[in-house]
């Protein structure tokens, strides 16, 4: 049998196609060709994916927190590459409150063959799957249930978890004894703990006898040097998105908001403490498969909203967790397994995990 050469579309957020992971690695498994095309802040994680043979970035303007303008040009050139990449199939992958009808129409003019994917919304003719996917599905299962349905199943052994290639020795970086790593920022301010409350936390795990190692962006420099103060080591703007995953699979537990580097250390097998913002769900957005533990109040009036600032003053959703749930959360999470990279199984649920808050 000729097996296809398909492409998987997931345009948004480096933390987005980390969750596509699995879901590539059963379209790589069922493929001669497998392309990912993905969007700029994508990339750094599109190129660490197993199974993918190849790359394509386009800059979507009906995605992202800064969309692109609307370039004509720019929009009939991917429709050429598209099509020079004679693909059989195509998965469109999106989140629950997302259309994948802008990139099925795009892929349609290519000459795409079949395209799949999850939409709620009429199709017409630009879909030959359209899927309706299981309620409160976690995105990484959902692009997984997309995947099966239209095909292609994870190979022999492969348990669905979140997966990058193999991360660089980081220990030049970070030392050789034992650490947490706290991650304070996040590119939706309403899903991050404010700074002050990020560096009250690098002080209690400090004192707590925690050796703390606080990493961000370049741009998030002055954010990481406030939150690692005196007693913690800061790796702010020293890594890039591949350093910064050694980093994550070195540590015993990593602190993160609901953001790519939170998606990052599960795909490393590190646990998280996860101070999670109710602006989304976290039935589908919570670490997925590893142990880990959700900090917050999940019940706060900002629920939902998927609001990128906090519209409660305060940010008491997060703010309100108090230094002994934080260091109960890593005490609980450190040394799981006698190593950093025990997995939970693909569901992701451990018996760590508490309600609202910890």
């Amino acid at each position: 049998m000729i097996r296809p050469r398909t492409l998987v579309v997931r345009l948004d957020s480096a933390g987005d196609v980390l969750l596509a992971g699995p879901a590539v690695r059963a379209v790589a498994a069922g493929s001669s060709h497998t392309a990912l095309l993905c969007g700029p802040q994508g990339l750094p994680a599109a190129r660490l994916l197993p199974g993918v043979d190849e790359v394509l970035c386009f800059d979507a303007p009906w995605v992202g927190l800064d969309p692109a303008a609307v370039s004509r040009e720019e929009t009939l050139a991917l429709v050429r590459t598209l099509a020079a990449g004679r693909y059989d199939r195509a998965l469109v992958l999106v989140s629950y409150h997302q259309s994948p009808l802008p990139a099925a129409l795009l892929l349609k003019l290519a000459g795409v063959g079949r395209t799949a994917a999850d939409s709620e919304d009429y199709p017409g003719a630009l879909l030959d799957l359209r899927h309706h996917r299981l309620p409160h599905r976690h995105e990484a299962q959902a692009a997984l249930d997309l995947a099966r349905d239209a095909g292609f199943r994870l190979p022999p052994g492969d348990d669905g978890g979140l997966r990058v290639t193999a991360p660089p020795d980081t220990a030049h970086l970070t030392g050789a004894d034992p650490y947490v790593v706290l991650h304070p920022g996040a590119a939706v301010p309403a899903r991050a703990w404010s700074p002050g409350r990020a560096a009250r936390a690098a002080a209690a795990l400090t004192a707590a006898g925690y050796r703390v190692v606080v990493t961000g962006a370049a741009a998030e420099k002055d954010l990481t040097a406030r939150v690692s103060g005196g007693h913690a080591l800061d790796l702010g703007g020293v890594t890039g998105f591949h350093e910064l995953a050694g980093v994550l699979a070195r540590a015993r537990v990593a602190v993160v908001g609901n953001t790519g580097p939170a998606h990052l250390a599960a795909a490393v097998g590190t646990p998280v403490v996860c101070p999670f913002a109710p602006v989304v769900p976290a039935e589908r957005w919570r670490p997925y498969g590893v142990p880990h533990v959700l900090l917050g109040d999940r019940g706060a009036p900002c629920a939902g909203s998927r609001a990128r600032r906090c519209p409660v003053p305060g940010h008491p959703c997060l703010d309100a967790v108090g230094d002994a749930e934080v260091v109960a959360a890593v005490a609980a999470l450190y040394g799981r397994d006698g190593h950093a990279g025990g997995r939970a199984g693909p569901s992701g649920t451990t018996d760590t995990e508490r309600g609202a808050t910890v």
